[in-house]
């Protein structure tokens, strides 16, 4: 996984968009991160008051579109405007397609009440 600035992951999320557009998915995940990378031992998280709180807390992002993962860790200063810029990256890269019809043996368009017409 590449860890990236925020203006490089937005760049780079904006490529994936723009790739998932033909085929594929893209995957984002939004989670909170106190900056370890390394996991708690057992013996720590049985006994929660020796992990100290960290001082702030920040955003990790990870985005996936096939094989390729990229991530980001936004300071809880810097929120509002990558929140922003994500949201309009967001906005401007959706599609939504409607929903397409079943169409059983004979040709005739199924419907939900169960009785098919043309």
């Amino acid at each position: 996984m590449v860890l990236l600035d925020n203006e490089q992951f937005l760049s780079e999320l904006t490529k994936f968009y723009q790739k998932a557009k033909t085929s594929g998915t893209v995957l984002v995940t939004m989670k909170r991160y106190d900056g370890r990378t390394k996991p708690v031992p057992r013996t720590e998280k049985k006994n929660p008051s020796q992990i100290p709180e960290p001082q702030e807390y920040k955003c990790l992002m990870r985005a996936n579109m096939g094989s390729k993962k990229i991530s980001t860790v936004v300071s809880a200063k810097d929120i509002n405007k990558f929140q922003l810029a994500y949201s309009n990256l967001t906005r401007g890269n959706i599609e939504l397609k409607k929903k397409e019809k079943k169409i059983d043996k004979t040709g005739k368009v199924a419907k939900k009440n169960g009785k098919a017409t043309q």
